[in-house]
């Protein structure tokens, strides 16, 4: 490869398309914290009040066909970041991706949702993955998806069981 393209050594990865790489004996530490300070800071939300989760487990969200619409632009520009920012916090894509869902027709619920995102990520900005050096690697996932919180997707659910 070296031969085909010109490549420099310039010492050990540390920054690379907004991740933040933080390499030790011990392994690797990834995340997104001066993304996420970015972030806030282009949306006006620097300051705004933590959180300490992403999304409350009372939030029902829906069409909301009767809600004040908002700036669609500004929606899909926040649910773009967030989305980005996932690869780094699994922590928060249950909450992105549902508010994703909303981006054709955003009513004011969906962005007051968007931006708890927003206020939790404010107060968790260092969290991120970390890679252990020394251990077999064995990918685990784990979903604590509840459907029965979703109000339209538990309508959905209840109208294929009853098909």
């Amino acid at each position: 490869m070296q031969g085909e393209f010109e490549m420099s050594m310039m010492g050990e990865l540390s920054f690379f398309l907004g991740l933040q790489i933080k390499q030790r004996n011990d392994g690797t530490f990834i995340n997104q914290a001066k993304y996420i300070k970015d972030m806030l800071k282009k949306f006006g939300l620097e300051n705004a009040k933590p959180q300490a989760t992403p999304m409350s487990s009372s939030t029902k969200l829906d069409k909301d066909e009767e809600g004040k619409c908002v700036d669609s632009k500004l929606y899909h520009s926040m649910i773009g970041s967030l989305l980005y920012l996932t690869a780094s916090r699994p922590d928060i894509l249950f909450s992105v991706c549902l508010c994703a869902r909303f981006q054709a027709s955003p009513r004011e619920s969906h962005l007051i949702a968007v931006k708890r995102i927003f206020r939790y990520l404010r107060d968790t900005p260092c969290l991120g993955l970390w890679y252990p050096r020394d251990s077999t690697f064995n990918l685990h996932a784990y979903s604590d998806a509840d459907y029965g919180v979703v109000k339209s997707i538990g309508r959905v659910l209840r109208e294929l069981v009853n098909s």
